[in-house]
């Protein structure tokens, strides 16, 4: 994945290389920061408290998180949505698990091997792992999950996500086989995705009250309760083992109780910091963000690899944007780096050069700078002037984006920019499902003023290619045979280094072609603040928030 900013306690990001092959389902959400070398001796004793101090940090306690909105659903096939994956991320764990560099390292499995021709995948499960009602988690339990979230009869919005799965077999307790009609090549980081979490076969008596009142994993917090639109308790499993996450402690968490709170307006959520009534926030006003910077009270951590990517986007159905010259016009005419400089200023949003976020497998910003576009207003020109635009006659456009943080002000930066080569371009700014509808329709339209748009997805593998850009079903309405060949190698390669040069001739192609234009990663969308009681809280790969090692001071 390349490289990724993970915040640290100290409010400073510690710049780690992702590497793996990560995956995870399509998240309806629609960064940059100062990076730190680690100069600590591993062998020197650890610091001790000096004479002035007069707190240490504590075991046991209630952290207060407030968020925006609700999760929807405690159950993991329910739901796309990063407020609901983010609370079952607590509750359940996954037979694998990314580690601080992105790596797939085992988890609730400790090891796994897949046969020769990419077709089965077993798993050998740790021992003494225990669900939240006391009952052992086995086998059966990893085929319950698996089964459920591909039946045809459950209407789970992940199944596609698991590969095109035959069976699950139990060879014995602590051992199943997954098998496969093809080869998949993100199987295996999606296992260690919050959207493959594994559930304890005792929910199945719950019944429609899985997920909404009743909710049984292995996750280091248990459930307690859940108020609609208000709040959801957890407390600390007693019996957690950590085998693969991101942290520390080993054990069951230090806090004894999690509160997720729904505060939906900014500046509410921020005084309710100040004043201590919560110790944990996301997304403060962003115009607010040098209030939590000066703070002493209070520090700043950014979720600087979301795995989420804005781009344009092209009705290919219609002129002008059938043709590629318009496309690489806009790409020609636009100056990223500035408008991101000035419509988020520094820390919260990196660059992107790739089809693909950063963090994601085969993420490289120098090969997808090679294939890319740099502002080049000049040759905007000549490339509008060829298609019999100019001064007298602008290439009129519609750019669409959905609100949120400051987008709508790099579009209209956008706008500016395009005119400046002769591309007239209005606006239009909904709400992210209204713009997904709207896309849709406009790529079934062949007459009337051609659109682009600037869009999000957040998806944490290579596949988002071929679930964006593969006939028929290619988002933007564009088809080519050459391009399906390529993102069906993405899929079907299951050697690593095969498979990033399968990913990388997609890319190439999607870039050449103007197809899809990276623009930037959005840290914006997820910056935390904490109260300065609060240690040992971190943002994890792929925006997890991690509780493990918190303790208030």
């Amino acid at each position: 994945m390349m490289k990724a900013f993970i915040q640290t306690g100290t409010g400073k990001a510690v710049q780690n290389s992702l590497l793996t092959i990560a995956f995870s389902a399509l998240l309806l959400t629609a960064c940059g920061g100062n990076q730190t070398a680690d100069t600590t001796d591993p062998t020197a004793p650890a610091d001790t408290p000096s004479d002035t101090d007069t707190t240490t940090a504590q075991d046991g306690g209630t952290l207060v998180w407030a968020r925006y909105g609700d999760a929807d659903s405690l159950d993991p096939h329910r739901t796309t949505t990063t407020l609901s994956w983010q609370i079952f991320d607590q509750l359940y764990d996954t037979l694998l698990a990314f580690d601080d560099n992105g790596e797939i390292v085992p988890n609730l499995a400790r090891e796994w091997e897949v046969n020769e021709d990419g077709t089965a995948v077993t798993f050998t499960l740790n021992e003494g792992i225990t669900c939240h009602d006391g009952t052992p988690f086995d086998a059966n339990d990893v085929k319950y999950t698996a089964d459920r979230a591909i039946d045809d009869a459950n209407p789970s919005v992940t199944s596609g996500a698991w590969g095109p799965i035959e069976s699950v077999d139990v060879v014995d307790p602590q051992t199943v086989t997954f098998q496969f009609a093809s080869p998949f090549g993100a199987f295996l980081s999606f296992m260690a995705d919050p959207f493959a979490s594994m559930l304890c076969d005792s929910n199945e008596e719950f019944g429609d009250q899985f997920g909404v009142s009743q909710a049984i994993g292995t996750g280091p917090w248990q459930f307690v309760s859940w108020t609609r639109g208000d709040e959801i308790v957890l407390e600390r499993n007693e019996n957690y083992i950590r085998f693969g996450r991101p942290v520390e402690n080993e054990g069951a968490p230090y806090l004894e109780r999690l509160i997720v709170r729904q505060i939906p307006e900014a500046q509410t959520r921020l005084a309710g910091l100040q004043t201590g009534e919560v110790q944990l926030i996301v997304n403060p006003p962003l115009d607010d963000l040098d209030v939590v910077r000066d703070d002493p009270n209070m520090e700043l951590h950014v979720a600087e690899n979301t795995g989420q990517n804005f781009f344009f986007e092209f009705t290919i159905s219609r002129p002008p944007f059938d043709d590629i010259r318009a496309r690489q016009a806009v790409a020609y005419a636009v100056d990223v780096d500035a408008a991101i400089q000035t419509a988020f200023g520094d820390d919260l949003v990196q660059r992107e050069q790739c089809p693909i976020s950063r963090g994601v497998f085969a993420n490289d910003q120098d090969f997808c700078a090679q294939h890319g576009y740099e502002h080049d207003p000049d040759r905007a020109r000549e490339l509008l002037a060829e298609m019999g635009y100019g001064p007298d006659r602008p290439m009129e456009v519609i750019l669409m984006t959905s609100t949120g943080d400051n987008r709508e002000r790099m579009v209209q930066i956008f706008q500016s920019q395009l005119a400046q080569v002769g591309i007239d371009a209005q606006l239009e700014t909904m709400d992210i499902g209204t713009l997904n509808a709207r896309v849709k329709q406009e790529n079934e339209r062949t007459t009337g003023t051609s659109t682009f748009d600037m869009m999000d997805w957040a998806w944490f593998d290579p596949d988002i290619l071929h679930q964006l850009w593969h006939s028929p079903g290619a988002y933007s309405g564009y088809q080519s045979d050459e391009l399906d060949a390529l993102l069906e190698e993405t899929r079907t390669t299951i050697d690593p280094e095969e498979r990033r040069e399968a990913v990388e001739n997609a890319m190439e192609y999607l870039l050449a072609n103007a197809v899809h234009i990276p623009l930037y990663t959005p840290g914006s969308l997820w910056v935390y603040a904490t109260r300065q009681e609060v240690q040992g809280y971190k943002v994890g790969p792929f925006n997890r928030p991690v509780f493990n090692d918190v303790r208030l001071q």
